[in-house]
């Protein structure tokens, strides 16, 4: 399962983010001489049109081959031949669905695990909140005379209390009562706590809301997490290729389906961010020549910029055997010592 789950996600991803670019050169009007899913040998094709569709044997990797986009073409209708504007589209569409995969997968995720409410579910025996008096099924309306709208309002203000004690306004039976809570500070949360934890409700709205927060959340970490890479915050050791990824579907599928989908969105995050970087040979080193050639002209032709992401290309295979040597060394050399 481990292997097929593993291999779904980097299909799935790839499809997506080749998808982005596929039927946006479509919309442009530009010739696509091939769309692969995979690479290496084909174990399928089929020419329609103008376009030959692949399913190739390694389901790492694929690609939407335009026309003109890596050579000069005299094709009116080729890559190089088209605005600015529009290469920027279609160079940026791959990221792009990328990043909306994440969002949908993200929303599911959070219709699935409810948000929670204002509705106490579990009173924790021997609580602060429990010896209190509150019970399962109250409703918190207030604390301290402030209103409680969402469930971190509650978090917020009892996290930040300092010892004293708090007045829990609660609708119980259809009658509001005022009990009163001294909270606890807990030091493996780093927060004072009551001993309650709320109901959960599956909410479509909410839903949305929350697995939008949570990818900008995602994306802002991720942004961090790069930003210490150049800093030297973080070492290179710490990332990880394909062996790694398979290791972490391994450990996600035994979790539940439900991490496995969580680990798929924060994937195709990954690589929306990724691809976005100014870096030769990526879809944000290409939009990063297309501003350059704007401005100077000429001055950089197209054999110089196919140069410059040859040699991107060449680092991004040896980083590729970086990392896979250092997941082998981590994952796999444990397993015979």
């Amino acid at each position: 399962m481990t292997l097929i789950y593993a291999v779904l996600i980097f299909c799935l991803l790839i499809f997506v983010h080749e998808f982005g670019h596929f039927v946006t050169a479509k919309m442009c009007g530009i010739k696509v001489n091939e769309f692969a899913i995979g690479m290496g040998p084909a174990l399928f094709k089929k020419q329609k049109g103008e376009t030959l569709y692949s399913i190739r044997a390694i389901p790492i990797g694929g690609f939407c081959a335009m026309e003109g986009e890596d050579e000069d073409s005299e094709d009116e209708r080729a890559f190089n031949n088209q605005p600015a504007w529009q290469r920027a589209i279609v160079l940026a569409a791959g990221s792009i669905m990328n990043l909306l995969t994440a969002i949908v997968l993200m929303i599911i995720i959070a219709f699935y695990m409810g948000q929670a409410t204002t509705t106490i579910d579990v009173v924790s025996e021997g609580s602060p909140a429990y010896e209190a008096g509150i019970m399962a099924g109250d409703e918190v309306v207030k604390i301290n005379d402030i209103d409680i709208e969402e469930w971190s309002d509650l978090q917020t203000i009892v996290g930040e209390n300092d010892g004293d004690a708090v007045t829990f306004t609660v609708l119980r039976n259809g009658s509001q009562t005022d009990i009163e809570v001294i909270p606890e500070y807990d030091k493996e949360a780093g927060r004072s706590l009551v001993g309650v934890t709320p109901t959960m409700a599956r909410n479509p709205v909410k839903a949305v809301r929350t697995g939008v927060s949570n990818t900008w959340d995602m994306t802002v970490m991720m942004y961090d997490l790069i930003g210490q890479l150049f800093t030297g915050d973080v070492s290179a050791k710490e990332l990880s290729g394909p062996v790694g990824i398979v290791y972490v579907v391994n450990d996600s599928a035994k979790m539940g389906l439900i991490y496995v989908v969580y680990l798929a969105a924060l994937l195709s995050l990954n690589l929306a961010v990724i691809n976005l970087l100014p870096f030769p040979a990526l879809d944000g080193g290409r939009l990063l020549f297309l501003v350059i050639r704007k401005i100077t002209g000429k001055r950089v032709t197209d054999e110089m910029e196919g140069k410059i992401h040859f040699i991107g290309i060449m680092l991004l295979f040896a980083l590729m055997i970086y990392v896979t040597w250092n997941d082998i060394i981590r994952f796999i050399l444990p397993i015979f010592s």
